[in-house]
């Protein structure tokens, strides 16, 4: 999927029309029309608005992931120490078996809520 497409498919799942993003953006109706057709792209700094505006990366915006989340998930606190983040990075800094070993004990977890 291209830009124009994903643009369209988050504004329209949002519930907006064109002229709300324009708006928000600080650009015309037809500047939105021309992304959402492909015309041309946004500048950087109107690509970041429109990622903080839909929540998702720019990389999802570009369509180099398929990954809709919100980056601000990643600072949420899990603890007093550990950040989303930094339980990823310290999950990935694991060697493979051990890697294996905490998916294992989620799934554990997750079989005892049950």
């Amino acid at each position: 999927m291209d830009f124009g497409q994903i643009l369209t498919n988050l504004r329209e799942e949002k519930g907006i029309y064109q002229k709300e993003l324009a708006i928000y953006l600080n650009v015309t109706i037809s500047t939105i029309s021309n992304y959402e057709n492909g015309v041309h792209l946004p500048d950087l700094n109107t690509l970041c608005l429109i990622a903080d505006y839909f929540g998702v990366t720019t990389d999802y915006l570009l369509g180099r992931s398929s990954y809709v989340f919100n980056p601000d998930t990643l600072a949420r606190p899990l603890s007093k120490d550990y950040t989303v983040a930094d339980f990823l990075n310290t999950t990935l800094s694991l060697p493979q078996r051990e890697v294996h070993s905490v998916l294992d004990y989620v799934e554990y977890l997750k079989s005892r809520k049950k």
